[in-house]
């Protein structure tokens, strides 16, 4: 199995996904059309690469990663909700950004009470060294006790702050002042102060490093060559907290007191429980059912006394997203992954009295970020052909009610069919699927089939790292599979106690990657055997670890033509080597032998560089710099072999690829690429031409280019 960032976020359900910022865009946007306009009718148009990268987002934009906290804030009076409202702008390669108010008692417009601010992305601590991700960060506005304020975190030339603005408007201010990245807040009891938490000796270290280069850096763990060849900031990195008079300005060092209302941010991101609290002080939450940390979660309930009852119910089991309590604390309602590979969303109440819980919602929607507000649940419900919308769920009968549509533009755009697929791997693993279909597709028509990784959850946007746009191939003509990876083979392993040993059990004969390629190879054939999907023309792509199953496919399966991938390679020098002192130790921990130890045979399976010479199909790459010299060694041997490769490099990019102009280039050329190998066709853009030029020459010798 792969030790990659993606790898771990999947096992410990985003435990990376930690603490706060990184990217700075190079423009500002407008931001006129942060929220939307009204929609004239109109006859259905096509999809355009435009419309995927600037949809307006609530809350992280994949769908796949749901965090214990919701991006939504209720005000005191249960009245209206704060949100922020992120929007990609093409035109500037920048963000627009805002926080949106929404009353939920009277027919009245969202409107953005500030305006503004840099795209704030998430770093974590990656074996002792500050990784940046380039994935948004999850805010959370917070309303002050009476009511009368939000705040939220704001970053502006490079630097995160707390900011608050009136409810009513009238524009924001920055509260903090702070050299280092404010990460979280909190009000006082009396609204009159705000605490805040930050990490200055992460500031301090990258001046000491700055100053340690004067003399020439000594090469050790805290290098990781393929982010650059300079030392990384790491652990100790404590957050220190501050508190702020909002009358006067002043700050100061926070109290314990005051330190308390900030909770633990790493805690709540890195533990897949969650917990409620009832007004009458009841309590309930989820915890994993046994040490493995792929178990499921089961729900307890516990009165104001500490007994704690856990329920038995096989409803209770599973993977949890959500426990509330309604109002008078007399049932709780919980949310829950559910069905065939956990491709449902089940939504149930249970009562105090320790009744079987009665399941009043199930639905292939997904579901996320719902917090209480009267009798009823404010969620974020997207699915596979509607973009995430703002819904009040009735907990009572499971009905909805449109509150606010961020992308109203969609119901004027032309989607083809989305279709549900169920299938078993080798091994009796549920896998799933979601089989998009071009625009008026006829039955009986054979179609180009292109695969998508590595999650098929929400609405279909490009895969993990949304790199390939689902529903901009399905218009171009294709077929296409959004495969979501069955559960780890360390599942099916009794034993497993940690995430190291899940990891380790994987990778011992590339036993993951084998399961994977199973549930790949059977999706794709049951595609094809319903004659759908043209054998001769099927496609794969990846990010991450949806790479890495592209890769082991295009080396132990004839099944794929062409291939596209975003993060690339795992190849027996690079991993060790590049990858830094830190990572190769980690790596050989799991079974990897090191660079100075030739094991052919270990490599084989999984290596592109051991592969090259008997390898045929067309890879095209495209890679940030941060990941980019991982690729050297599999793309060297691959052209010393003259096998059709091609690969592109992205500025200021990390893991996931922030840059909306970078977005919109990678979806475009990763089509032509498709449209080249898979159907002969050759793009009419002007801008294309060296491109083609660059393609036909990777063409075999004797071979007709199209």
């Amino acid at each position: 199995m792969v030790k990659l960032w993606a790898c771990r976020a999947r096992l410990a359900a985003v435990a990376l996904l930690v603490a706060v910022c990184a990217a700075i865009p190079i423009a500002r946007a407008g931001c006129e059309h942060l929220l939307p306009d009204p929609v004239a009718p109109g006859p259905a148009r096509a999809i355009t690469a435009r419309d995927l990268v600037e949809l307006r987002d609530i809350g992280q934009p994949d769908p796949s990663f749901v965090l214990p906290e919701s991006p939504l804030a209720v005000s005191p009076d249960g009245r209206s909700v704060a949100f922020v409202l992120n929007r990609a702008d093409l035109d500037t390669n920048s963000y627009c950004r805002g926080l949106v108010v929404v009353d939920l008692d009277r027919e009245a417009p969202p409107r953005a009470i500030d305006r503004g601010g840099e795209l704030i992305t998430v770093f974590s601590f990656l074996r002792g060294s500050v990784q940046r991700t380039g994935f948004p960060e999850l805010i959370v506005p917070v309303w002050s006790p009476d009511g009368e304020w939000v705040a939220y975190l704001r970053r502006d030339n490079g630097v995160t702050q707390v900011w608050r603005a009136r409810h009513s408007g009238g524009g924001a201010v920055a509260v903090s002042r702070s050299d280092a990245d404010v990460e979280a807040f909190a009000w006082s009891a009396d609204g009159r102060r705000i605490v805040f938490a930050a990490r200055p000796t992460l500031v301090a270290q990258r001046r000491a490093i700055e100053r340690e280069g004067l003399d020439g850096w000594a090469y050790d763990a805290r290098f990781v060559p393929n982010w650059g060849m300079r030392p990384q900031e790491g652990r100790p990195a404590p957050l220190v907290a501050s508190v702020v008079d909002l009358a006067t300005g002043a700050t100061a060092t926070a109290g314990p007191t005051e330190q308390a209302l900030l909770g633990t941010r790493e805690t709540r991101y890195s533990d897949r429980s969650t917990a409620a609290l009832s007004p009458a002080g009841w309590r309930a939450g989820t915890a994993l059912s046994d040490p493995s940390p792929l178990s499921p979660q089961r729900l307890w309930v516990e009165t104001p006394q500490g007994k704690r009852r856990q329920c038995r119910d096989p409803a209770c089991l599973g993977r949890i997203t959500g426990v509330w309590w309604e109002p008078g604390g007399r049932a709780l309602w919980f949310l829950r992954r559910e069905g065939w590979a956990n491709g449902e969303m089940g939504l149930y109440r249970l009562a105090r009295d320790g009744a079987a819980p009665r399941r009043v919602l199930a639905t292939q929607d997904m579901i996320q970020g719902c917090v209480p507000v009267s009798d009823a649940l404010l969620c974020l419900r997207e699915n596979a052909t509607t973009p995430r919308r703002l819904v009040r769920i009735d907990p009572g009968t499971g009905g909805a009610e449109l509150v606010f549509d961020p992308n109203p533009e969609f119901g004027a755009i032309r989607l083809g069919m989305a279709k549900r697929l169920r299938w078993k791997n080798a091994l009796g693993l549920e896998v799933r699927g979601d089989l998009v279909l071009p625009p008026g597709y006829r039955e009986g028509e054979k179609l180009p089939l292109v695969v998508v990784q590595y999650r098929s959850d929400g609405f279909l946007r490009g895969g993990t790292g949304d790199e390939y746009p689902i529903h901009l191939f399905a218009a171009r003509g294709y077929a296409v599979l959004s495969f979501e990876r069955p559960a780890e083979y360390a599942s099916l392993v009794p034993g497993v106690r940690t995430i190291d040993e899940a990891i380790a059990v994987g990778a011992k004969d590339w036993a993951d990657r084998r399961s994977v390629l199973s549930a790949l190879e059977t999706g794709v054939r049951q595609v094809i055997a319903s004659g759908i999907a043209d054998p001769r023309r099927v496609g794969i792509t990846g990010q991450s670890d949806g790479s890495a199953t592209t890769r082991f496919a295009l080396i132990n399966s004839d099944l794929f033509a062409a291939a596209a991938v975003s993060t690339c390679c795992m190849d027996a020098n690079t991993v060790m080597t590049y990858g830094g002192i830190a990572w190769a130790d980690d790596l050989h921990g799991d079974g990897y032998p090191r660079a100075t130890e030739p094991a052919p045979e270990f490599w084989r399976p999984f290596s592109l560089a051991f592969n090259a010479d008997r390898l045929r199909v067309p890879i095209l790459m495209q890679l940030s710099d941060n990941e980019a010299l991982l690729a050297l060694e599999a793309y060297g041997a691959l052209r010393d072999f003259h096998r059709p490769v091609d690969l592109y490099v992205f500025p200021d990019e990390y893991h996931y690829k922030w840059q909306p102009a970078h977005r919109r280039a990678i979806y475009e050329r990763a089509i032509d690429w498709f449209d080249y190998w898979l159907l002969g066709r050759r793009s009419a853009a002007p801008e294309r031409v060296a491109e083609l030029r660059r393609w036909d020459a990777l063409r075999p010798a004797g071979e007709h280019a199209p």
